[in-house]
């Protein structure tokens, strides 16, 4: 990547209009709140950048923040533009920052949201140079999932070769790069999926996949696992069911339904941190071919109240794509 520091000459910003169109939420409710509108184009401060973006990717987390569930835990101000995840191409540079330019190719998770729009600015720190190896949209379906499942394999769950790993949970766009990087790692994977899922899940590399649907998977799972991965959210009964599957001194993992297990099982409950050394890492294995960006579907900005609708009723398999327009 070129670097150049913050000059004047390197802002496009006087070609650009002062507005854009972005999905906003001017109040808390159903996807109807979404409204795909005219909004000010967000100008960077200090240390920030303005990227155009190609493609956000939609998070089942983003539909709670936009139902107010989750104004106690990450508190935001209406009207809002999601977007969590972005993919574009760097088209302005605030003051003060170095290691970008304009015309890059970059992704990453914007914490304060905006990706669902056309332009968004963002921490020149927490961008990392796109994969080159798939279109520049695809990339956003990486940094949330991406995040999140890295840290789940490696940090959390400490998967490594010859271990014998459960995913519960592995036709989300989450649950696909965790399947992926813990085979990518050596492990023997059993992951669990419907059959709307299944030939995905086999696809990213799952040796043994349990039809949940079918089968209970604590009666389905032949044996003992060193690792559950847990990426579903549980009841008390079925939360407490998964925790005998696991070997005593092995790890449970969980990001959705924090869960209890005795002194026998290592069990941790875990939020993904903003970490773009983890996602330029995750991003290199797309490159070299390890690991792949699953997409099961692409929409225009303009139809995002929809794409809200078809995960909260549970037809959303794998990652979508949002596509700002022109």
């Amino acid at each position: 990547m070129t670097i150049k520091s913050a000059h004047p000459t390197a802002s496009i910003k006087s070609a650009h209009p002062t507005t854009m169109k972005a999905a906003r939420i001017h109040e808390f409710g159903d996807p109807s709140v979404i409204r795909h509108e005219d909004a000010p184009r967000p100008r960077p401060a200090a240390g920030e950048v303005l990227v155009r973006v190609a493609a956000t990717s939609f998070n089942p987390t983003e539909a709670a923040l936009r139902q107010g569930l989750l104004q106690g835990f990450l508190p935001v101000e209406l009207p809002y533009v999601p977007g969590w995840d972005v993919a574009g191409t760097v088209t302005e540079l605030g003051p003060d920052v170095t290691g970008l330019a304009v015309g890059d190719r970059v992704l990453g998770r914007v914490d304060g949201g905006g990706g669902a729009a056309g332009y968004v600015r963002a921490p020149a720190a927490s961008l990392v140079p796109a994969p080159v190896s798939i279109p520049l949209p695809q990339a956003a379906a990486l940094p949330v999932a991406g995040l999140t499942a890295w840290q789940a394999v490696f940090e959390h769950g400490k998967v490594s070769a010859g271990q014998r790993v459960l995913v519960n949970g592995a036709g989300g766009g989450v649950g696909g790069l965790v399947t992926q990087l813990a085979r990518h790692a050596g492990a023997h994977v059993v992951a669990t999926a419907g059959p709307r899922s299944a030939d995905a899940v086999r696809r990213q590399g799952a040796d043994e996949v349990i039809d949940y649907t079918v089968t209970p998977v604590a009666e389905a799972l032949d044996g003992q696992v060193d690792t559950l991965l847990n990426l579903v959210p549980l009841g008390p009964q079925d939360a407490a069911a998964l925790v005998p599957l696991v070997r005593p001194g092995g790890r449970l993992v969980s990001i959705a339904t924090p869960i209890e297990a005795g002194p026998e099982v290592v069990a941790l409950h875990m939020v993904a941190r903003n970490d773009p050394a983890d996602l330029a890492a995750l991003v290199a294995l797309v490159d070299a071919g390890a690991v792949a960006v699953d997409i099961s579907g692409t929409y225009p900005l303009s139809r995002l109240a929809e794409v809200h609708h078809l995960g909260e009723t549970g037809r959303i398999r794998g990652k979508v794509l949002v596509i700002p327009g022109s």
